[in-house]
């Protein structure tokens, strides 16, 4: 006799039995792979700006298929599937057969635009992209992997000039959009000299000094990089109005200013040295003076967002640091003194937020 949990066994006379059928429902595998791809377009639109694409079609000017191949000297195939690249991930468009720069494009990747930025996306592939390529190393290792500890004390040591430049010039790309919406998001109106601590090129300066008339500023970072400032403070013709000081901050900070900018700064050193600096930050302020931190904030919970997140995975190939949290900025800030401490949250490049601690 069968079994009656044979699963041949024949259903009894005369019932009017159904199988069941089970579907498993899967999620969309396209999530997963846009993720593999999305090295595909960053190199579309490194490569479109290594041959100049977009400062060719600077103020309207169009171009055909036949036009890049003879402008360029490529073969039509490459030079059809670029432009067809480039109109895809909206770099281009396309009107009566000829290409032409976007908004996005004419803005941001024009050479000579006031906010170019084309520096980041040179650095991004010249620097950054073979350094991810070795992120699981740095994972296992917890070494940076775009330049050797056994060499340099830190990334900012690097003796190569080009390379020198073009992590300064990426900076300064990086910085002045987020300058701008820092500018909009956070009132330094009532402020009137404001010292930014590692400023680099001076970016952030020069912006919020074009914002807010009454504001001097102090660009203060190691020698060289604060002569790369001078020469941007220079270009944009406000020598009266913003210095460069030569010095290391972990050693001392210049006096005399109401307010401190710590911008993408915190983010390339560990927790002791961030609060050693917040510590001497408050030192170095008058009472009513305050301490601003503008970071890509990961959240509280440590989920997110993915633009901070992944920073943060770029300062384990990079520094030392990583991307930190509204919650222990303000801790760090309540452990050196500050008062009223706020998270103002703000949409840029470089930011999606700062963190505002005050000296009473």
């Amino acid at each position: 006799m069968a079994s009656q949990l044979s699963r041949t066994a024949p259903p009894a006379k005369h019932a009017n039995v159904q199988p069941i059928v089970t579907t498993q429902v899967l999620p969309s595998a396209v999530p997963l792979m846009a993720l593999s791809t999305g090295f595909w377009a960053f190199k579309t639109l490194a490569a479109a700006h290594e041959l100049d694409l977009f400062s060719r079609l600077a103020g309207g000017a169009g171009i055909t298929v036949a036009g890049l191949t003879e402008a360029l000297g490529l073969h039509p195939r490459p030079a059809e599937m670029l432009l067809t690249g480039c109109a895809a991930l909206g770099l281009l468009e396309k009107t009566d057969g000829r290409y032409r720069n976007t908004p996005l494009s004419e803005a941001y990747l024009v050479r000579g635009k006031p906010y170019y930025f084309g520096g980041f996306v040179q650095m991004a592939d010249k620097r950054l992209y073979a350094g991810w390529g070795k992120l699981a190393e740095a994972l296992c290792t917890n070494r940076p992997t775009t330049w050797d500890p056994a060499v340099q004390s830190s990334m900012f040591d690097d003796e190569d000039p080009t390379m020198l430049a073009l992590f300064w010039e990426a900076m300064h790309s990086l910085s002045t959009m987020t300058a701008r919406k820092l500018g909009e998001a956070v009132d330094l109106g009532h402020f009137r000299r404001l010292l930014d601590i590692g400023g680099g090129s001076g970016a952030y300066d020069i912006e919020l000094c074009k914002q807010y008339g009454e504001l001097r500023a102090t660009v203060f970072d190691l020698p060289h990089v604060a002569a790369i400032a001078a020469g941007k403070i220079t270009e944009a013709g406000v020598t009266d109005r913003i210095k460069t000081v030569g010095g290391n901050f972990f050693e001392q900070l210049p006096g005399d200013h109401d307010v401190h900018l710590l911008s993408m700064i915190l983010h390339d050193w560990d927790e002791a040295k961030n609060r050693a600096l917040l510590r001497r930050s408050f030192e170095a302020l008058p009472s009513g003076g305050a301490v601003v931190i503008s970071e890509l904030l990961v959240n509280d919970e440590k989920t997110g967002p993915a633009p901070a997140a992944l920073m943060s995975l770029n300062m384990l190939i990079e520094t030392e640091g990583r991307n930190y949290t509204p919650a222990e900025y303000s801790a760090w800030l309540e452990e050196a003194g500050f008062r009223h401490i706020e998270t103002v949250w703000f949409d840029a490049p470089a930011a999606n937020g700062a963190v505002i601690g005050r000296k009473p």
